[in-house]
């Protein structure tokens, strides 16, 4: 389940960096209810994007500002409360990585679904029940 951090450089130090990545992969498995599952764990992938200072924009000019958007396949996070949960708590990780350094409202978080079939791991196309039936097996 990938999730992409989109930062400009100089706003994170690497382990600020890698605790923001960190956070927001322990929120995806908690508000998943998935914690400890070794099947989700390991697939909870992603990028640290750091771009030039000046090319990362709101309102057409450069801003200090993160973006964190997270792909995921339909049957994950599928409740309105939980899309909530996540977005709140990537704002938390992120403003918290930040250390003062980036305005809440100027973090901004997405997540993007994948149509049944279309999530692919190692090669294989998963459908939702495959991708079930791996959670489960890993939970055993």
């Amino acid at each position: 389940m990938p999730i992409t951090l989109t930062i400009p450089e100089g706003l994170l130090s690497p382990a600020a960096e890698a605790e923001a990545f960190a956070g927001l992969t322990a929120a995806v498995l908690e508000i998943a209810g998935l914690s400890g599952n070794a099947f989700m764990t390991a697939n909870i992938v992603g990028s640290i994007n750091v771009l030039p200072r000046g090319h990362v924009l709101a309102g057409g000019k450069p801003v200090d500002a993160a973006f964190v958007e997270l792909k995921l396949p339909e049957i994950a996070l599928a409740t309105a409360e939980a899309k909530r949960a996540f977005i709140e708590r990537a704002t938390d990780v992120v403003e918290r990585a930040a250390g003062g350094r980036l305005r809440r409202d100027h973090i901004w978080s997405n997540i993007v679904y994948a149509p049944e079939g279309a999530w692919g791991i190692a090669g294989r196309s998963y459908d939702n029940g495959d991708l079930i039936d791996a959670i489960t097996a890993s939970a055993a």
